[in-house]
């Protein structure tokens, strides 16, 4: 009797549960199925913030700390293709990221729309490049605090010859090509005829990029863009009623917007949508080992995979000579000896059908962007070699570029910049304005060419000025090659003059613009592979370990080009640390002497 009363309690209590999930008998079957799972509605939650750097992030424990670029468009993938998802929030949080992440992360947007997801763009406030992501977007949602900031263009080129004039610094810096301006800063106080000639155009194409944007996305006429931009700074109330985003509200308001009529549906958020989980379970001895092998970035042991794969090799960072390097501050740089044994890793690796390189890099050492184009020659007949463009691939970036069997770049990539800069800064007026004095005893004409206490003698100059050009020779020569042009046609679009992807494409400097999936796409092809088929991705080079950014590369000589970031010179605002950084340039210079590279400090807001 006590156990029939217990049933019949637990009957009565489940019976209201039961009732609300059960089909309404007059439904048809497949109705009224339907109806019960619209009830709970689930709605993918994707913050978008931080640097997005290329490749394969960091091993063991701060994998998942960082998002790479790589894991966002994977994550937009895995929602393109969730269809248990009734839409998908991009909680836009200020990224800090160039024109061809832009555009990365605009396509993965614009894929989930094309797949059926309903994309909401949710931000407190937004500054050019975040409203510009917004609009690849169903909806554009801001509160009524929030700000549109969108203020057009501007660079800004910190030059420092007065700063040496102070300190009776000599810069003594050759070039050839009117357009090689990254010697400018250090030799005017100011941009040169050439220069500005060049940041005229380059901001030209990104203003066109903007408005075009824009305008197609929120059914706008470049007009009514321009005069937007022209004020500048907007309200949220202001933005709706020019047309600029669709609702003022707050982001739990989206809620309501998903579910439409359906007011008896509950709304579930997987926030962190496709982000893998850490295990950070450390008890006990086998947990401390764990810990240690996940800080020296130790993965777990796997069987060789023999499955057939595509190599995506990452150039990023300056380029130095030596091994790459990277620190905690995401500074890294780009060693010839680290990226040639990756492409010997890929040219050798039977499984590897098509290799393509990402590159991310303003260039940096004559002689390390030659040896890697070199041992990137070795591919011709063995494996397609397909080269995609990211933010940056200029000078030496170009360099080892130009060699592929077809370039595609995103269309505000900065690349070009084909060009030589060398030279020195003499100390000796400096030393003695501190109390310092030196003696000299030499042996031959030329001796004091890579001293860094003397100027140049007319015979060093001149030396030096006559290996710059014969550098320069070489890379005319070998991108008219690569870019199957006569030399003369090419030089006269050389010269150190830096482009958009855009402008690249229609002098010929690239094939397509498109992304590195599509960089990826042509790879299979060129192997004659299915376009469907699934390869496996191999990054390469391995990514350096959280014990060797803690604590330097194993290697000394492969320290970054930005790793001796001083600490006083972190607590900086970001601003003042990005006009001190443009120095960086002299410690390469310092231990390179010539140079294949870009103004890569130039600052594009």
């Amino acid at each position: 009797m006590k156990l029939t009363a217990t049933l019949l309690t637990t009957l009565l209590l489940i019976a209201p549960a039961i009732a609300a999930n059960t089909p309404d008998p007059n439904l048809p079957q497949a109705d009224a199925a339907a109806a019960v799972a619209k009830k709970k509605l689930t709605v993918a939650h994707i913050e978008i913030g931080g640097g997005y750097p290329e490749g394969a992030g960091a091993p063991g424990l701060f994998s998942e700390v960082v998002e790479t670029l790589a894991t966002a468009l994977q994550r937009m993938d895995k929602a393109s293709r969730d269809d248990e998802l009734e839409g998908v929030i991009l909680h836009i949080n200020g990224p800090s990221i160039g024109w061809a992440k832009l555009n990365e992360l605009r396509t993965g947007i614009q894929k989930m729309r094309q797949k059926g997801r309903k994309v909401y763009a949710w931000m407190e406030s937004a500054s050019t490049k975040d409203y510009l992501l917004a609009t690849a977007c169903d909806e554009i949602i801001l509160p009524e605090s929030g700000m549109l900031m969108m203020p057009g263009l501007r660079a800004e080129i910190s030059f420092y010859k007065n700063l040496f004039d102070m300190l009776s610094i000599q810069p003594q810096m050759l070039r050839v090509g009117e357009f090689k301006s990254a010697a400018e800063p250090y030799s005017r106080s100011e941009m040169s005829p050439a220069f500005r000639e060049e940041m005229e155009a380059i901001l030209d194409d990104y203003y066109r990029q903007i408005v075009e944007m824009i305008a197609q996305s929120r059914k706008l006429t470049p007009d009514q863009v321009k005069a937007v931009i022209d004020v500048g700074l907007h309200s949220a109330t202001d933005a709706k009623k020019l047309g600029l985003i669709d609702r003022v509200g707050y982001e739990d308001s989206i809620t309501e917007q998903i579910k439409g009529d359906r007011k008896d549906a509950e709304v579930k958020f997987a926030k962190g949508y496709g982000k893998k989980k850490l295990d950070t379970d450390f008890s006990g001895i086998t947990g401390m080992a764990k810990m240690m092998n996940l800080m020296m970035g130790v993965e777990p042991t796997t069987r060789k995979s023999t499955a057939a794969k595509i190599a995506i090799i990452n150039a990023v960072g300056p380029i130095v000579s030596g091994n790459s390097s990277a620190d905690f501050m995401g500074d890294e740089s780009m060693g010839s000896t680290t990226i040639i044994k990756a492409i010997r890793q890929a040219r050798d690796d039977s499984t590897v059908k098509a290799i393509v390189l990402r590159v991310d890099s303003p260039g940096g050492s004559a002689l390390a962007s030659d040896l890697m184009w070199h041992e990137l020659e070795t591919l011709e007949g063995k494996k397609p070699f397909v080269v995609s463009m990211g933010d940056v691939a200029a000078s030496g970036g170009y360099y080892i570029a130009m060699g592929a069997d077809r370039i595609f770049a995103e269309p505000g990539t900065l690349t070009g910049s084909i060009g030589v800069v060398g030279g020195k800064l003499a100390f000796e007026k400096f030393y003695e304005k501190i109390g310092i004095t030196t003696s000299v005893v030499h042996r031959g004409k030329n001796s004091g060419v890579l001293s860094m206490t003397t100027p140049f003698s007319d015979g060093e100059l001149e030396t030096m000025q006559k290996m710059l050009n014969d550098i320069y020779a070489q890379f005319t020569t070998k991108a008219a090659a690569g870019r199957k042009m006569d030399v003369e046609k090419l030089e006269k679009m050389a010269r150190g003059r830096v482009y958009t992807g855009a402008q690249a494409l229609k002098l010929g400097l690239v094939d397509e613009l498109g992304t590195l999936a599509d960089a990826i796409a042509f790879a299979k092809k060129s192997a004659g592979l299915d376009p469907d088929q699934k390869l496996e991705r191999l990054d390469l080079p391995k990514p350096i370990s959280p014990f060797e950014q803690l604590f330097g590369p194993v290697d000394p000589s492969a320290a970054s080009l930005k790793a001796g970031t001083s600490a006083w010179m972190k607590r900086l605002p970001p601003e003042v640390v990005d006009t001190l950084k443009g120095l960086d340039v002299y410690e390469l210079l310092a231990r390179e002497r010539v140079l294949t590279v870009m103004p890569y400090r130039m600052l594009i807001k």
